[in-house]
């Protein structure tokens, strides 16, 4: 039986905010919420999230989360103190697996892979997860026995220049016998330079009570890198967007520059995919095999098909799309937006809530919003649905092979007729029929006489 605990209740004070450190955001999410997804992934019995300075924010962040139990630390004794907290909230089983993980809520990047392996590592005992830095000033140092073993985790500010000298370092993140971690936890003090409860003291105690330690090492090194300012937030966001370019790169998505590249969500591409510069993905977005993105998009919740480009500056939420259809530039697809296969949305054109039909065109400024449009239906220039009377939202109906010219509004509710023609400049408050050509203008008056107003002396 496996518990998790994250320690979430630190103010963060260099961060220079009113918002909680862990609500910060990484990848366009809070750091606390990427902890939980590696958490999650080890699929624990229970998670409990230790909190203190913003509390109520942080609880409400994650207000209808499953399985997730805070308890409050305060005021902040260390993090020996903070997982105490967490004790009357472990479960305990019977076996041998029965342990507690402990990450952090401001370490937000720690991979499944690696606490899987840190798991392993414990063994009959318990883990910690360490690794080796060419600089480990401020860390705590890894002390180990002539036979290798990790024999205690010791301070910076309380270790000796030789223990000083120790290049393998503590980063926080530990595993131990639930049972166990109870009973330490109830005999750590706070008789150190910084007058706090250390959890690295449950090291020490696992050595005097014969319960071996293990180590794992990470990865990649920025797996175990905290957030304590802004300079360090922007510094991890962009290492995590270059890690992110690497795994498409990989696999076969080409990247015009992988500097200039973000994913705040999940990014799934098929073979052949191009991406320029600039762009931006969010939530769940799926590029099919051929897709190109030009520069300077931002997708967020998409799914496009085949062979489809989006061209410059367009942005794309919560829309699909099929194959082989151009988008752009600075096309506006909004929720609902529903592309058919073959269609054209050109610039300055905004769907909302609205199926096009294959083959479809809407080439240049034009708003279809709460619309049912067919196959091979072209829509002028100009064109808008009137959808909304100012306090209800009605449907309007085109079928397949519609011409609708130029400077066309389309009052809803109303249905365009199969092969019908709008004539440029109508203003459709009626059922257009079939195959009719339908014109609704004024008639076109020269007045003879009239001269243009001047500016008076």
């Amino acid at each position: 039986m496996l518990n998790v605990v994250i320690l979430a209740a630190g103010l963060g004070k260099r961060m220079q905010s009113d918002l909680p450190k862990v609500l910060h955001t990484l990848a366009g999410k809070p750091m606390l919420a990427h902890v939980l997804d590696s958490a999650r992934q080890l699929d624990p019995a229970r998670i409990v999230v230790v909190i203190g300075h913003g509390a109520e924010r942080v609880r409400e962040a994650f207000q209808g989360e499953p399985g997730l139990e805070f308890v409050v630390q305060q005021p902040q004794h260390g993090t020996g103190h903070a997982v105490q907290q967490a004790v009357p909230a472990l479960l305990e089983g019977d076996g041998a697996d029965d342990a507690t993980l402990v990450l952090y809520g401001d370490v937000p990047l720690v991979q499944p892979d690696t606490l899987r392996n840190l798991l392993v590592a414990r063994g009959p005992g318990m883990a910690v997860l360490t690794e080796t830095l060419t600089d480990p000033t401020g860390y705590g140092r890894i002390v180990r026995g002539n036979d290798g073993q990790v024999q205690r985790i010791v301070e910076h500010k309380d270790a000796s220049d030789a223990e000083r000298a120790i290049d393998e370092v503590n980063t926080g993140i530990l595993c131990a016998p639930t049972a166990k971690l109870k009973q330490w936890l109830a005999r750590i003090d706070n008789n150190n330079a910084q007058g706090e409860y250390y959890l690295t003291d449950v090291v020490a105690l696992s050595v005097a009570d014969s319960v071996p330690v293990g180590a794992a090492q990470p990865a990649a090194g920025w797996e175990t890198l905290g957030v304590n300012s802004r300079v360090q937030q922007a510094e991890l966001e962009r290492r995590w967007q270059h890690e992110q370019a690497r795994r498409q790169l990989e696999a076969g998505v080409t990247l015009a520059d992988p500097a200039r590249f973000d994913v705040r969500g999940t990014l799934t591409c098929g073979r052949d995919v191009f991406i320029d510069v600039g762009c931006v993905f969010e939530g769940n977005v799926t590029l099919a095999d051929g897709v190109r993105i030009g520069p300077h998009c931002v997708l967020r919740d998409v799914t496009l098909g085949r062979g489809t480009h989006v061209e410059a500056f367009s942005h794309l939420h919560d829309a699909r799309v099929d194959r082989d259809a151009r988008i752009g530039p600075y096309a506006r697809l909004r929720p609902g937006a529903d592309l058919g296969a073959e269609t054209h949305v050109g610039n300055f054109v905004e769907i909302k809530k609205t199926r096009l039909g294959d083959g479809s065109k809407a080439n240049h400024l034009a708003y279809l919003g709460d619309a049912q449009i067919g196959a091979r239906v072209n829509i002028g220039a100009g064109t808008i649905t009137c959808n909304y009377d100012g306090v209800n939202k009605s449907v309007t109906v085109i079928e397949d092979d519609v011409f609708v010219g130029s400077d066309t509004q389309l009052v809803a509710p109303v249905t365009v007729g199969r092969g019908a023609t709008l004539g440029a400049g109508t203003t459709l408050t009626r059922d257009a029929p079939a195959d009719k050509l339908t014109v609704s203008r004024a008639k076109q008056v020269t007045i003879e006489g009239w001269r243009r107003p001047v500016k008076k002396s």
